[in-house]
C-alpha cells in the first residue's frame, strides 16, 4: 500500500493542471458565471504568511465548489505593490523598487502555485506595470474632465530630518516613527477625489448587498451622514465684520450655549496669527494662539479624539453673540475640534455634550441646563452624570420650553432659517478623498502646470506618464517627492509650451479601486476594459478580505459607480458578496509580525511533510472564517491524521469485493448533503467535520463489509466533496479509484432526500427511566405498539434485569424511538 505523500502528489498535479490550463476560466460560456476574488497582496519584503493562506483558500475552495457545480468560474490572482512599504524597502536595503518587484513577485507567485490554488494565471495584473497604470492616469482624467478630481491645499506631515512626507500613523508622539524627529505640518496643494458627491448612493444601496454588517455599519459610521443647520454667529468685539459658521444636529439646546470652539487649522485662526484681525477691546493673544497651535499640529488625529484625553485650549479674545440669548460667547481654540469635520468650529453646550462639558469645567466655563430628562432633574449641572443628552423637556429656553427636545430641534431650526440666523443643511464625516502622494513609488499623476500654474491634462496618447528608475527615493527639501529631482522626468512641452509635471504620485488605492474588473480583460492595450467582458463576469459574486474592509471598499463602490455614470459599465456596485476573514494568529495569540519573529511561512509547513492539502484544509477547519483564531501545530497534525485516514480507505479499496451493507446507503448522502449547504453558507469549518464524521462511519461500515461498485461510488463522492479543501489529494484518490473523468469534470455529488431516510433505527429501551438495553428495529415496525413493547422486552439485559418483577406498564414513544418499561 503507498504511503501518502504530499511532496510527491502535489506536484504532479500542479504541473497537471498547468500543462491542461485547467483553470483558465472562459469569456461568454454558456455556463452560469461565477466571479470568486480575494483581496489582492501588497508586495513586500517578508512574502506572504499563513495569514494570507486563509484568503486564499476561502476564495478557492469557493471557486472549486462551483467549478465543480457546473459553474463557469474566474479566479483571478494580481500584485499590489505601489506604496509605502516597497519604497520604504527601498530606502532601508539599497534596493531600487522596480529590482524588488523581479525578486519577489517570482517568489509569491511560487508560494501560491505551491498552495495549488486553482488562479487563472493568464490573467496575472501588477499594479506597478506601465500597462497597468496607464489606464489609471486614464481614469484619473476621466474623473478630472467630469469634476471629480481637483487640487487644493492641505496640511502634510514632514520629517526635515528624513525630508520625507509621512502618513498619520507614522507620527508617534508628534516624532518621526523612523529617526524619531520632530515632524511638522506643512500646508502643501494637493490632489483629491470628489468621493462626497456620492455619499447618498454609497449609503442606498449599501442595503441591496450581502456583507456582513459590521462592515456595513462602519462605512455607515465613515460616511457620517447628519442632519442639521449651520449657525452663523457674528463676532461683537472684532474691529471688522467677522462671523463663524457652525454645524450642530442639537439646535434646541442652544439657549444653554455658552462658547465657542475653534480648531487649529481653522482659517480665522491664520487671520488672528498673522494680525489681520483685531479686537476693539482689546488685543488678540498672538504669541499663545502661535504656541498652542504648534504644539497642536504635532498631534495625529488619532491622538486628538482619543476619550478621556484632558481638555486643552487657548482663549482667542475674540467673542461672538448668541441672538437666542443675546449674550456673548467667548472663542476658544482647542485641538480636540478636528478642521475636517463639520465646520471646523462648534459650539459648546455644557449642560448637554460631556465633551462640552469637560472642556468647560477645566476652563470654568458658564454651564446652563436647557433640559430636564425623565428624573426631573432641574438642578444646576456640577457632575457629569448629569448631563443630559438624549431625551427629556426643554427648559430656560423661551419659546421652546416644555417642548419635547425632537419637536423643538425643528421649531428652532424653522426660527433660525426665518431670521436669517441658520440654514438647514447635510454634513458628512467622510471627506474627499486625498490621493495625492509626495512619494517615488507610485502612479504619476498625469498633469503638468505652466508658468502661471494652470493645470494641463496629459494627452490620452501620450499615457502612460512613466514612472523613471531614479537613485535617491526621500522628497526634496520643499516637501516634493523624488520625482522632482529629476529633471528629464519634471520638464514637458505640450503644445510647444514649456511646462513641469506633477510630481505627487497616486495613493495606491487608486490602482486597487479598479483591478477587479481589469482581471475581466488584463491584456487589453486599447482600452481599459472590453465592456462586454466588464458586464459578463461583473459585479464579483464572492470577495474576501481582511485590512481596509472599509476605506478600500468605499473607494471601489465610489469607481465602479462613477463607471457606470460614465457609460463604461451596466452595473453600478462592484461585489455583491463580501466576507471579512479573520485573522490568523500566532501560538501565543498575538498578532503575526514580521517584527515580533512570529510569522508562519506556508512554505516551511509544506516542506516540513504536511503538504499544502493539510495547511489549506486546516486553515479552513480551525474556525470559521470571520472568526481571529491561533495558529496550532498541534490541531494541524490532527487535519493531517484525518487525510491521512481518508487516503488509507481509497488505497484499500478492493473492486473484487461484493459484500452488501445497508448502512452505506445513508452515510454518503448525508455527508455530501451537508458539505454543500456548508459551503454555500460559508461555514467550511462544519462542511470539513461533515466529512471527518463520515469517515468514522466508513471503518466502520468497511469493517462490517461493503459492496464494490457502491463502496467506489461512495470514496468517490468523498474525494469530490474533500476537492475545494484538499485538491491535490482528492484529485489523486479519484484516479486510484478507477474514475477516468477528472474531479473538475465529474460534477459535484447530489443526494436524494429519500436516501437519507433510515430502514433502520436505534431503539433505546429504558426500565424504570435508566438505559438498560437498545437495539436495531426496522422504521415500519415502530408504528405496530405491540410488536415494539416484545421487541424491548426480549432485549436479553432487559429480561435479566427485570427478573420475576411485576410489570407495572409499557410507555412505547415512537417519535423518540424509546420504550420505558416501569416496574
Amino acid at each position: 500500500m503507498r504511503r501518502y505523500n504530499p511532496s510527491e502528489i502535489e506536484p504532479k498535479w500542479q504541473k497537471i493542471w498547468e500543462d491542461k490550463k485547467t483553470f483558465e476560466a472562459e469569456d461568454f460560456s454558456d455556463k452560469p458565471k461565477y466571479y470568486s476574488a480575494g483581496q489582492f497582496p501588497g508586495i513586500s519584503g517578508a512574502g506572504l504568511h499563513v495569514g494570507h493562506t486563509r484568503v486564499f483558500s476561502i476564495t478557492d475552495a469557493m471557486a472549486r465548489y462551483k467549478r465543480q457545480s457546473g459553474f463557469n468560474v474566474l479566479n483571478p490572482i494580481g500584485w499590489d505593490a505601489f506604496g509605502l512599504p516597497v519604497e520604504n524597502y527601498a530606502i532601508k536595503s539599497g534596493m531600487s523598487p522596480q529590482k524588488m518587484m523581479e525578486e519577489k513577485v517570482p517568489d509569491f507567485r511560487n508560494q501560491l502555485k505551491r498552495l495549488g490554488v486553482s488562479f487563472d494565471w493568464s490573467r496575472e495584473i501588477d499594479t506597478t506595470k506601465p500597462e497597468y497604470y496607464k489606464w489609471t492616469q486614464w481614469i484619473f482624467k476621466k474623473l478630472y474632465e467630469r469634476g471629480l478630481a481637483y487640487r487644493a491645499e492641505n496640511y502634510q506631515w514632514f520629517c526635515a530630518n528624513d525630508k520625507t512626507v509621512l502618513a498619520n500613523e507614522q507620527v508617534e508622539n508628534g516624532k518621526c516613527w523612523r529617526c524619531g524627529c520632530e515632524v511638522e505640518k506643512r500646508k502643501m496643494k494637493q490632489w483629491f477625489f470628489k468621493i462626497t458627491e456620492y455619499a447618498d448612493r454609497l449609503l442606498e444601496d449599501i442595503e441591496t448587498l450581502d456583507w456582513p454588517e459590521s462592515v456595513k455599519t462602519a462605512q455607515r459610521n465613515w460616511i457620517g451622514k447628519k442632519t442639521g443647520i449651520n449657525i452663523t454667529y457674528k463676532s461683537t468685539n472684532a474691529k471688522t465684520e467677522e462671523e463663524i459658521t457652525v454645524f450642530t444636529t442639537r439646535p434646541d439646546t442652544n439657549f444653554g450655549a455658552t462658547f465657542v470652539v475653534l480648531a487649529p487649522e481653522h482659517e480665522l485662526v491664520e487671520k488672528m496669527m498673522s494680525g489681520e484681525l483685531k479686537l476693539t477691546d482689546n488685543e488678540i493673544a498672538k504669541e499663545a494662539i502661535g504656541a498652542y497651535v504648534k504644539k497642536a499640529m504635532a498631534k495625529s488625529e488619532i491622538e486628538r479624539q482619543e476619550d478621556g484625553r484632558k481638555k486643552t485650549g487657548v482663549f482667542t479674545g475674540l467673542k461672538l453673540r448668541n441672538d437666542l440669548t443675546g449674550e456673548d460667547m467667548p472663542v476658544w481654540i482647542s485641538d480636540f475640534v478636528l478642521a475636517g469635520f463639520g465646520t471646523g468650529a462648534l459650539v459648546g453646550v455644557p449642560g448637554h455634550d460631556l465633551r462640552d462639558f469637560e472642556f468647560a469645567k477645566q476652563f470654568d466655563l458658564p454651564i446652563v441646563r436647557v433640559v430636564v430628562g425623565s428624573d426631573g432633574d432641574e438642578s444646576p449641572i456640577k457632575d457629569a452624570k448629569q448631563v443630559q443628552e438624549e431625551e427629556g423637556v426643554m427648559i430656560n429656553s423661551g419659546f421652546l420650553d416644555g417642548m419635547d427636545i425632537h419637536e423643538a430641534t425643528e421649531k428652532v431650526m424653522d426660527y433660525m432659517e426665518e431670521n436669517g440666523m441658520g440654514e438647514r443643511t447635510v454634513q458628512y464625516k467622510m471627506r474627499d478623498w486625498l490621493i495625492s502622494r509626495q512619494r517615488y513609488w507610485g502612479a504619476p499623476i498625469p498633469v503638468a502646470y505652466d508658468a502661471s500654474g494652470e493645470v494641463h491634462l496629459i494627452d490620452g496618447e501620450d499615457l502612460p506618464v512613466l514612472l523613471p528608475e531614479i537613485d535617491d527615493y526621500h522628497t526634496d527639501d520643499s516637501g516634493r517627492s523624488a520625482l522632482a529631482k529629476d529633471k528629464d522626468f519634471l520638464n514637458v512641452k505640450i503644445n510647444g509650451q514649456e511646462m513641469e509635471r506633477e510630481t505627487d504620485t497616486m495613493d495606491g488605492f487608486a490602482c486597487s479601486s479598479w483591478y477587479l474588473i481589469r482581471y475581466c480583460d488584463p491584456h487589453n492595450n486599447k482600452e481599459a476594459w472590453d465592456p462586454k467582458k466588464a458586464n459578463y463576469w461583473n459585479p464579483v459574486d464572492f470577495y474576501v478580505g481582511g485590512e481596509h474592509s472599509t476605506t478600500h471598499m468605499l473607494y471601489v463602490r465610489f469607481w465602479t459607480m462613477v463607471f457606470k455614470d460614465l457609460g463604461l459599465t451596466d452595473f453600478s456596485e462592484p461585489i455583491q458578496k463580501f466576507l471579512k476573514n479573520g485573522q490568523v494568529l500566532a501560538e501565543d495569540g498575538r498578532k503575526m509580525s514580521k517584527s515580533l519573529g512570529n510569522t508562519i511561512d506556508p512554505l516551511t509547513v509544506i516542506d516540513q511533510g504536511y503538504g499544502a492539502d493539510a495547511l489549506r484544509t486546516y486553515i479552513l477547519f480551525m474556525a470559521p472564517p470571520d472568526g481571529d483564531t491561533a495558529w496550532s501545530t498541534r490541531g494541524l497534525g490532527g487535519v493531517h491524521r484525518f487525510l491521512n485516514r481518508v487516503w488509507t480507505l481509497v488505497q484499500e479499496y478492493d473492486a473484487d469485493k461484493k459484500i452488501e451493507n445497508s448502512k452505506l446507503k445513508q452515510i454518503t448522502p448525508k455527508m455530501v448533503k451537508k458539505v454543500s449547504q456548508d459551503l454555500e453558507k460559508d461555514q467550511f469549518n462544519t462542511a470539513i467535520a461533515g466529512m471527518m464524521e463520515a469517515i468514522n462511519e466508513y471503518y466502520l461500515v468497511k469493517n462490517d463489509g461493503v459492496c464494490g461498485e457502491a463502496w467506489k461510488e461512495s470514496l468517490g463522492a468523498l474525494a469530490r466533496c474533500l476537492a475545494p479543501f484538499a485538491p491535490h489529494m482528492a484529485c489523486e484518490c479519484f484516479e486510484i479509484l478507477g474514475f477516468k473523468e477528472s474531479i473538475e469534470d465529474a460534477g459535484w455529488p447530489t443526494w436524494n432526500e429519500e436516501d437519507l431516510v433510515a430502514d433502520e433505527v436505534e431503539l433505546v429501551v429504558q426500565v424504570n427511566g435508566k438505559l438498560r438495553g437498545k437495539t436495531m428495529v426496522g422504521v415500519a415496525i415502530l408504528e405496530d405498539v405491540k410488536k415494539v413493547e416484545e421487541i424491548a422486552l426480549d432485549i436479553e439485559n432487559v429480561k435479566a434485569f427485570i427478573g420475576d418483577t411485576k410489570i407495572k406498564k409499557v410507555i412505547v414513544i415512537a417519535k423518540n424511538k424509546l420504550v420505558n418499561i416501569v416496574i
